[in-house]
């Protein structure tokens, strides 16, 4: 039986209060704006406090679209079964070692959450589980007890690993509070910090915080000293541009402590001797507008130095350089690793006689690594189109470090590589219990031409007895905003939909930087059109090459993802068979014209400041969703959205829907579920998670008939 979509005889109807906004001379009307609550933020923390009439509406849409989805109850259930039986449930990750112990994690046997431990190390050894030889740190099962949301975010040692801090939240909101346990007795002390966003050890009594302030915003750096009342902490630093966002870490060296001030496209970093805690933070090099950087430490026989990765002198896919730690100016840096136009570096780690990246050229990445002597290799793959990422450990004087490998056919491998002989060994696969072969699957790397002419990467999946010949449905994936490019990696989930006949693509569209930073910049602004135009190329170009057909595509994307769908099927929405937009930002204007709201100033940079600027309020007013909707007919849509949001309101989802459902001129399904207990990330735990992809994936099918 195929799956569908019944919808119920009355759908929910949002009442219109129209309100008006004026800038720049132009009044718009709003008759949904009344569903932003006017104490959202305490509604952030505490949903119960949602006032009822928002309350009353939204839960009026989950329960339409509970309803509507209730004859694929079954296919989600098969689904569910299918993605928790590629899941190995009892999973052991391999040891991070550091001095005398191996860290630990470990996923148990019906466990959402994972437990952290350790074992004693001898010396240079790796040791694999032992549970005679474990001591538990954290068994976040048990602290998730009782709570219907729960997600932890630090689990940090002390240097002299006494002491493990770590970070919760229950709410969604992202407002989290540090705890600090005593790993020989596994007791939390009295001390709890809330609202930490960041943390970092500097000595074995000593960790440097970062705050969120009413509005969400890291602003604030503190110094905590074990022991003491949280309240007398001393703050160090206070960044009061309301654009930028505070960070701390600790070097690798373990040498120093940076604090890490930036936005879209300005840093500025700032660093104190862990061994001198009362000295003042030193200035690496001030902020300037377009200027990023970033910095590590390291010391060895050629010098007491810092590591800088920055786009100074033009180099827009980012160079490395290196200047000594007494003169840590830009005056005096030095590059080891010139600017290659194209070949955007992403990432950077330091050890004491390496340094290595990984960079990413035509959106394919790469690992490169440079010695003391000053010779560079680079670690090559075969694949059509495959993911890397970097896995560093903890420890600073070491030859070896770890890498993560894997395309959409391969699961995930995790390979050592010593950069010493040049040797790698392989450590782990991802296993799949329920079986999983990749010969029977295909990826492809295919090219699109957008309405400029620019070619856009897009990556494929489809099982190998798929026939190309127009027929298969497809789901459309893409995000494309704030420079972050979307990995060709492995996702056991998708296979459910490539197994069911479904050709998953990825459309690498600009926005992102596979193509390096210019594939960035080409979409910020009055640019941003060129994300959705590309989006919309790779669709065409699907349909041209009989991968799929005309209104066979769904399309896919969360968040700033959700923009891009949002715009894509106000512009041809003929094309696509479906949409699902997970928490979409969608309501552009009225947010980006809102500096109240968590993370508007921060973002001015990406879309341009409709307050000061008419051209930019003209240009997001032109392509933002909510304000072009227009009464004619929209494909089935599917939109998702969380009360406890800090990234996308709620309210940006719920007043789309609304004003579509008034508008369009159709019949077909327009969905909205709210979590109303949860935020951006939706449920939390491995297993409660598979519930939101099933419905989405058995929406995508019952669309596509």
């Amino acid at each position: 039986m195929k799956p569908e979509i019944r919808l119920p005889a009355n759908a929910p109807v949002a009442k219109k209060i129209h309100t008006e906004q004026s800038a720049h001379g132009i009044t718009r009307s709003d008759a949904y704006a009344w569903l932003r609550a006017g104490n959202w933020q305490e509604a952030m923390r505490e949903p119960d406090k949602l006032p009822a009439p928002i309350k009353e509406y939204l839960v009026a849409e989950n329960s339409y679209c509970s309803e509507a989805m209730q004859s694929t109850e079954a296919l989600q259930q098969q689904l569910i079964a299918e993605m928790r039986g590629r899941i190995q449930e009892q999973d052991e990750e391999l040891p991070l070692t550091d001095g005398p112990y191996a860290y630990c994690e470990r996923n148990i046997e019906g466990g959402e959450h994972p437990v952290y431990y350790r074992t004693s190390r001898t010396s240079g050894s790796r040791p694999g589980p032992d549970e005679n030889n474990e001591e538990l740190l954290l068994d976040v099962n048990e602290e998730a007890a009782g709570h219907e949301y729960f997600s932890h975010y630090l689990v940090e040692h002390s240097p002299d690993h006494k002491t493990l801090a770590w970070s919760s939240d229950t709410s969604g909101a992202e407002y989290y509070r540090m705890f600090f346990r005593d790993i020989a007795s596994g007791k939390d002390s009295d001390t709890v910090i809330a609202d930490v966003e960041s943390a970092a050890w500097a000595n074995e009594s000593t960790i440097y915080y970062t705050r969120v302030d009413e509005n969400h915003r890291s602003s604030k750096v503190f110094r905590h000293v074990l022991g003491t009342d949280p309240v007398s902490d001393e703050l160090i630093y206070h960044e009061k541009d309301s654009r930028f966002y505070c960070d701390v870490e600790t070097s690798r060296s373990g040498k120093y402590i940076f604090v890490s001030i930036g936005m879209d496209d300005q840093d500025e970093v700032r660093f104190i001797d862990v061994d001198d805690p009362d000295a003042k933070l030193q200035l690496i090099e001030p902020r300037a507008e377009g200027f990023e950087y970033s910095v590590d430490h390291q010391a060895n026989e050629s010098g007491d130095h810092f590591i800088v990765l920055n786009n100074g002198d033009g180099a827009k896919d980012f160079k490395l350089s290196f200047t000594k730690v007494s003169k840590p100016g830009r005056d005096n840096w030095v590059d080891f690793q010139p600017y290659k136009p194209g070949c955007m570096i992403h990432s950077f780690e330091v050890f004491k006689n390496w340094v290595m990246w990984l960079a990413v050229e035509n959106a394919l990445p790469a690992i490169y690594y440079v010695g003391a002597d000053g010779k560079q290799s680079v670690l090559a793959f075969e694949e059509e189109a495959y993911s890397l990422g970097l896995d560093a450990g903890l420890e600073y004087d070491v030859s070896k470090f770890r890498f993560d490998y894997s395309s959409p056919t391969t699961p995930w491998q995790t390979w050592e590589y010593d950069c010493a002989t040049g040797s790698r060994a392989h450590l782990k696969s991802q296993i799949i219990p329920s079986g999983h072969d990749p010969l029977s699957y295909v990826t492809r790397r295919i090219s699109a031409k957008s309405h400029d002419g620019t070619e856009v990467p897009v990556t494929l999946l489809h099982h190998k007895d798929t026939p190309v010949d127009g027929k298969a449905p497809c789901l459309l994936y893409g995000y494309g905003s704030y420079g972050s490019s979307v990995p060709a990696g492995f996702s056991a989930n998708r296979l459910s939909l490539v197994d069911r006949g479904f050709v998953y693509a990825i459309a690498h569209v600009r926005g992102g930087e596979e193509k390096g930073r210019d594939w960035y910049e080409q979409a910020k602004f009055a640019g941003k059109v060129n994300s959705f135009h590309d989006f919309i190329a790779a669709g065409e170009k699907l349909v041209a090459e009989n991968y799929t057909a005309n209104a066979n595509i769904v399309i896919h994307g969360g968040s700033a993802g959700g923009l891009l769908v949002g715009a894509a099927v106000n512009m041809r929405p003929d094309l696509f068979a479906g949409v699902i937009a997970d928490v979409p930002f969608v309501d552009v204007l009225n947010t980006i014209i809102d500096d109240s709201l968590p993370l508007t100033p921060g973002e001015w940079s990406q879309w341009g400041n409709p307050i000061e600027s008419e051209d930019a309020y003209q240009a997001i007013f032109n392509y933002s969703p909510y304000d072009n909707v227009e009464s004619k007919d929209y494909p089935p849509m599917l939109v998702t959205a969380g009360v406890s949001d800090p990234r996308v309101t709620y309210w940006e989802p719920a007043k789309w829907v609304a004003k579509l459902r008034d508008l369009k001129t159709d019949n077909n399904p327009l969905l909205l579920k709210t979590n109303m207990s949860s935020g951006h990330y939706g449920k939390t735990g491995r297993f409660a998670m598979l519930e939101d992809y099933a419905l989405s994936f058995a929406f995508a099918l019952a669309v596509t008939g």
